[in-house]
């Protein structure tokens, strides 16, 4: 029984840091997407990866993931260029604000 609990002092602040990683995950896996939003418009990412976005028009972040093609980097960028545009949502834990 001691063990277990030196075992769970030594380790709570991985498991907290993982525990906040799969909840920000979670977040940007369900963050909805501008309705409409002009993927082509988007410089940073290149033409193949805007002309699949534009095709499939994702409803949520973690859609836009799962598009062949559409790199982690790509998503990255996305998430730069939503930033800038100033979606609230953008920030885990901020509440759930509908995106425009």
């Amino acid at each position: 029984m001691t063990e277990q609990v030196e075992i769970q002092i030594k380790y709570a602040g991985y498991i907290d840091r993982q525990a906040k990683e799969v909840e920000r995950h979670d977040h940007y896996e369900n963050l909805k997407l501008p309705a409409e939003f002009d993927y082509l418009a988007i410089g940073a990412l290149s033409m193949e990866v805007r002309q699949k976005l534009a095709t499939h028009q994702p409803e949520t972040l973690g859609q836009a993931s799962r598009i062949a093609g559409v790199t982690p980097a790509a998503i990255s960028l996305l998430l730069v260029h939503l930033k800038k545009r100033g979606l609230r949502e953008l920030n885990p834990g901020a509440g759930k604000v509908n995106a425009a």
